[in-house]
């Protein structure tokens, strides 16, 4: 008799357990879709950085083409291009020939386009539990990796911009590097910045993930920055860029619940502390249908709209990228992002 009501009440519970979570899948994008059908009221900013293809640097070009590059920055209101000056080797260094025509691209954007700030993005597969190219938690690498900046800060860039992967939140020695390298550029009168994934959804559960789920592999965990991580990164660069983007959820609604509560949240934690771009796609992710650059554009204004007061430092958002940006995706940010005033 005891093992039948045993039997029962574990019936029930599964049951509840079940109706729990079919309540959620149904509310959940109910609740968003009546959320996103207000339309934003925040404007588009006057601060907005684009992640440029290697072609700019590794390969010439004319002077129509410089002209009609600079053109389209200003029309977008682009302040910080990240030209792709990589990927950083093995050993920190980056070959010569992969930046062959940097000289003539930066001299070109003087001419063209004075007001915007040509970076060197430098980046690299970070090696974690033995798997990856570039071993940051050797210190020999991370000399290399600073002499190489202080090369690309000798050609004329105007900033270094980091984006290696992944970083997760107890690295000590990707900390050490951001801070060696923003003694550099401050000392060169330039800018540092760099690409993170956006932040996780609950940092209580970052513990019980490092117990218990790999760090590489299929089933590893995504390299999420915590709060107090972000916070770190942000006390160590002039420039975060949050890689909103790859959401792989179904619904524009919470495609864009999702852009809205990532900006929200990283700028009140530390857009006063650094400049903000919130990653936007052009490309097609795996949801296409869902995440497009209209979609992520309205979600960050509905983000900027819940903020209770605008954070002191420049924010806007970082188009990802420009060898996947047509005209038709430059009409929509036109139009999505419309400027201030």
């Amino acid at each position: 008799m005891r093992r039948r009501g045993t039997r029962r009440a574990v019936v029930r519970a599964a049951a509840w357990t079940a109706a729990y979570a079919l309540g959620l899948a149904v509310l959940v994008p109910v609740g968003a879709w009546t959320w996103w059908q207000r339309a934003p009221h925040a404007p588009g900013t006057n601060a907005n950085a684009l992640w440029a293809r290697h072609q700019w640097v590794g390969e010439t070009h004319t002077d129509a083409e410089y002209r009609a590059f600079a053109d389209l920055l200003r029309r977008a209101r682009i302040t910080d291009v990240f030209f792709h000056a990589g990927p950083v080797e093995a050993d920190g260094t980056v070959p010569p020939a992969k930046y062959r025509n940097a000289a003539a691209l930066l001299a070109a954007m003087r001419r063209y386009a004075p007001g915007v700030r040509a970076q060197a993005y430098l980046g690299q597969i970070r090696e974690v539990d033995g798997h990856g190219v570039i071993d940051l938690d050797d210190p020999a690498v991370r000399n290399r990796v600073l002499a190489t900046d202080a090369t690309f800060l000798d050609v004329g860039f105007d900033g270094i911009h980091y984006d290696f992967e992944p970083v997760y939140r107890d690295d000590g020695a990707f900390l050490d590097l951001l801070t060696r390298t923003r003694a550099l550029t401050r000392a060169r009168g330039r800018v540092l910045s760099v690409a993170v994934e956006q932040k996780t959804l609950w940092d209580g559960v970052q513990p019980v993930l490092d117990a218990v789920a790999p760090r590489t592999g299929p089933l590893h965990y995504p390299p999420r920055p915590t709060a107090r991580f972000l916070r770190a990164l942000a006390d160590r660069a002039d420039q975060v860029a949050i890689m909103t983007y790859d959401t792989e959820l179904p619904t524009r609604s919470l495609v864009g619940l999702h852009y809205a509560a990532h900006t929200r949240w990283t700028l009140d934690l530390i857009g006063d502390r650094a400049t903000v771009f919130i990653g936007v796609p052009t490309y097609r992710p795996v949801t296409g249908w869902a995440e497009d650059l209209a979609t992520a554009l309205r979600g960050v204004r509905r983000g900027v709209d819940g903020l209770d007061a605008p954070p002191t430092r420049p924010y806007g958002v970082g188009i990802y990228a420009d060898w996947t940006t047509g005209a038709a995706d430059w009409r929509a940010y036109d139009r999505g992002w419309p400027a201030p005033g």
